[in-house]
């Protein structure tokens, strides 16, 4: 008797653990890939906010790049882990509608945005977007292109990740705008003295690899092209500095450029070591912290945001006497 007691004591208390464990609220960070610095960051803004609360945070993403299934896939296989509230950086506003997010909707799923928002005809299907407004982050970007601007007519390549990629389309759109200042939003062909190189834009689709020999391919062709990317791509990849390392004296020098979006710590190293021109970074962190509180907001205390729309500013790095950030 007394061992069938024990028994069912102990089926008591499991089950009491279970329920513990249930009744932790879970946020999924996905981003467009599992392998990127800038999401890992954005994940580790949700950690932060965790801190001395009952909540998880979750990490999930395509596994080797940006590819708009595989992110379909990282989304079905949260949704097995009873998630509370999702995250979501937008590689395909598309797919992710046709295939995925009616079904986080009818499970009842908060779902906000970051980096990369839905399409605006999609915005049913999430509570709020916060980061970078995209297209000013663009028009930043080409900026500073002007400054570096040589002769009469200049040539530059913009290389983005994907052509169905919202956030990335709108920054080289505002690249486009900054340089020729019209929103026609077509490939440059002289206006203001600007072209764009003949194989460009050039789409990384995330893979680190792809766009270093990009750029290399670039690079090698000499100083009459300047390099623009709308986002980290060559500059995250674990090879970069021994890579680009030859060109080394001949971008410290001005006469090749390299313009690049995001300014990860990975980026920083390259910038001190004269192997980019300007890195304008985003707030991937802040990103991730403030949309855990804001998903946890609605699902703790039924409270949407005050703001459909949060965007985050964005910075310069520059290399004089080491790195030198400064807020736009």
């Amino acid at each position: 008797m007394r061992k069938v007691t024990s028994f069912f004591i102990c089926l008591f208390v499991s089950a009491l653990f279970v329920m513990k464990v249930d009744a932790e609220t879970k946020i999924a960070v996905i981003g467009k890939t599992k392998n990127d610095s800038f999401y890992e960051t954005a994940f580790n803004g949700c950690e932060e906010f965790a801190q001395n609360k009952d909540l998880k945070c979750i990490y999930d993403g395509a596994l080797d790049f940006q590819d708009p299934r595989g992110q379909v896939k990282a989304i079905k296989n949260i949704l097995d882990q009873n998630v509370d509230g999702i995250l979501l950086s937008t590689t395909d506003s598309n797919v992710l509608v046709e295939r995925i997010l009616p079904l986080v909707q009818i499970r009842g799923i908060p779902l906000m945005t970051f980096d990369s928002d839905l399409l605006p005809y999609h915005s049913d299907h999430r509570l709020a977007y916060i980061g970078t407004n995209n297209f000013d982050f663009g028009v930043a970007l080409g900026e500073y292109a002007k400054k570096l601007k040589k002769g009469d007519f200049t040539q530059i390549c913009i290389q983005s990740g994907s052509s169905t990629t919202p956030n990335l389309n709108k920054r080289v759109e505002g690249v486009r705008f900054a340089l020729s200042g019209n929103k026609s939003n077509k490939k440059l062909t002289g206006e203001n003295g600007w072209i764009e190189h003949r194989r460009c834009p050039f789409y990384t689709l995330g893979k680190q690899e792809r766009a270093l020999k990009q750029l290399e391919f670039l690079l090698e062709e000499g100083p009459q092209t300047i390099y623009l990317a709308v986002a980290g791509f060559a500059q995250f990849s674990p090879n970069y500095i021994e890579r680009i390392l030859p060109y080394q004296d001949r971008i410290k020098s001005g006469e090749l450029v390299i313009i690049s979006a995001d300014a990860e710590d990975v980026q920083l190293d390259a910038l001190r070591e004269n192997l980019s021109t300007v890195n304008i970074g985003q707030r991937p962190f802040e990103m991730g912290r403030y949309g855990a509180e804001l998903l946890y907001d609605v699902i703790k205390n039924n409270r949407r945001p005050d703001k459909e729309i949060n965007y985050l500013g964005f910075y310069y790095c520059t290399e004089n006497n080491g790195v030198q950030c400064s807020l736009d």
